[in-house]
This record gives C-alpha cells, sequence and structure tokens, in this order.
C-alpha cells in the first residue's frame, strides 16, 4: 500500500523519504535592513505577515524564512503557535540556481548595489558559483544547478 503525502512518498515496511526542502532559515540582526535587500536586492516576494522578529520570502517554489535570531531562541508565547525554540549564531549559508549567464547579469546587479562579490569560481565539475553577503553577515551562493549534478 502506497500513502502519498505532500511532499513525502511512504512505502508500507519502508522508510519515509523528503520530496524537496520547503523552507530556509537564515538568522539576521535588523528585519528591516534584511527585508530591504531581500525584497529590492535580491528580487524576493515578501509573505505572509511580517513582524520585528521575522520575515518570509517566496523563493520559487519554496519559502526563504528571515528571523531575528535572539527571537528565535525564546519559547512561544501563551496564545501563539507552539514553534519550538530554534536559532544559530553565526553567518548561516543558502545558495539560490541561476544559469551562467544569470550568474553574470547577478553580478552586474550585486555590484551596481555596492555589493562585493567574495568569491568567482568554476567548481571541478564546471559548475559556475558567486558569493556575496547579506547585511547580516551570512553567505549567499549564487551556482549553476548543475553543480550538484
Amino acid at each position: 500500500m502506497t500513502i502519498s503525502r505532500i511532499g513525502c512518498i511512504a512505502t508500507e515496511g519502508k522508510f519515509m523519504r523528503a520530496a524537496h526542502i520547503l523552507e530556509t532559515a537564515l538568522y539576521v540582526r535588523d528585519v528591516a535592513e534584511a527585508i530591504g535587500f531581500y525584497r529590492d536586492v535580491m528580487g524576493l516576494e515578501p509573505v505572509g505577515k511580517v513582524s520585528e522578529r521575522n520575515a518570509f520570502f517566496r523563493c520559487g517554489d519554496g519559502i526563504l524564512l528571515l528571523f531575528r535570531a535572539q527571537e528565535t531562541l525564546k519559547p512561544p508565547l501563551p496564545g501563539h503557535l507552539p514553534v519550538p525554540p530554534h536559532g544559530t549564531s553565526g553567518p548561516g549559508h543558502v545558495c539560490f540556481a541561476a544559469s551562467r549567464a544569470e550568474i553574470e547579469g547577478w553580478r552586474k546587479h550585486l555590484e551596481k548595489h555596492g555589493i562585493a562579490i567574495e568569491a568567482d569560481f568554476d567548481w571541478p565539475n564546471g559548475a559556475h558559483s558567486i558569493y556575496f553577503r547579506d547585511p547580516s553577515g551570512n553567505s549567499l551562493e549564487i551556482a549553476e544547478p548543475k553543480l550538484w549534478n
């Protein structure tokens, strides 16, 4: 008997396997500053309710969650959703997919916004990547999808 669920498939007697990442989180110092960067520089579409604690952005089929790290370490308040405390310290990393030609466009776009390219290279399999930082110091990468082929 096969049971189908959103994003996962389970077969009776066998293990579950996640189909894709629905959301990923980065932790930021200043949510308002991060909103400006991810909306105006990265071109992501804000979704959901924004607060001093968090902001959410649509990126393709997934969601990028931005949290003020110190706020996510606190237990949920009474009457709020029971999301367990989480968080991290130090910079995180996210990689956005783009073609080689699009990466060149991104380089020009980022430089126009005064954002330094931290690294720019080809991987052993020929995939190209550029790295840069968001205002909170998170490491962002734009790479060709064949990086993981």
